[in-house]
């Protein structure tokens, strides 16, 4: 059985979840942005806060993020978490074998880290979405060696100066290694 509620999200509170919680008891939920709000973090402004990195800081990879940071930590909330969805797919869409074994500059796949694709994966997102589209087009313009695994913490950073809390998301694409399965 499945049941269809429509609500405004200002209206959920505390109260609205507990009497959810009675009436269904451990059921599944499903939550869906019906309208986004004005402020939805566009395409664009995600590789602006991408263009942010401070690459004459390269070798700290902090100080690379931390104008990208300070741009996104002052974004509304709800950017944060747009941000990392679009970061997710992004590196989603670089998730193929073409991509990847250019990744290594054609060596035997078992030469293939699951770890080091992804941190690779990041690299070619932070140069920026020209260098991006071209790489999603072409996987032979792969960089061989380069690697920025710190762009995964870019949201996490961002959301804690904002809230000081940390950041529990779980991204709209599975980013790891292997989790664009309808690629492999």
């Amino acid at each position: 059985m499945s049941t269809t509620v429509h609500i405004n999200l200002e209206s959920v509170n505390e109260q609205f979840i507990r009497d959810l919680k009675a009436q269904f008891g451990p059921a599944e939920l499903e939550l869906r942005v019906r309208k986004q709000p004005q402020n939805w973090m566009t395409q664009q402004q995600f590789w602006e806060v991408v263009s942010r990195l401070d690459w004459s800081k390269t070798g700290d990879d902090g100080a690379v993020l931390e104008p990208a940071v300070v741009a996104l930590a002052a974004m509304p909330l709800g950017n944060i978490h747009q941000f990392f969805d679009i970061l997710s797919e992004k590196l989603w869409l670089l998730d193929t074998p073409a991509h990847a074994l250019a990744s290594v500059g054609g060596a035997p796949e078992d030469y293939l880290s699951n770890d080091g694709f992804l941190y690779d994966r990041c690299c070619v997102v932070a140069n920026g979405q020209v260098f991006f589209e071209r790489v999603l087009a072409d996987p032979q313009q792969f960089p061989v060696g380069l690697l920025f695994e710190a762009l995964l913490g870019l949201a996490d950073e961002a959301y804690r100066r904002k809230t000081g809390r940390d950041f529990e998301h779980i991204p709209k694409f599975n980013y790891e290694t292997g989790g664009n399965a309808a690629a492999f």
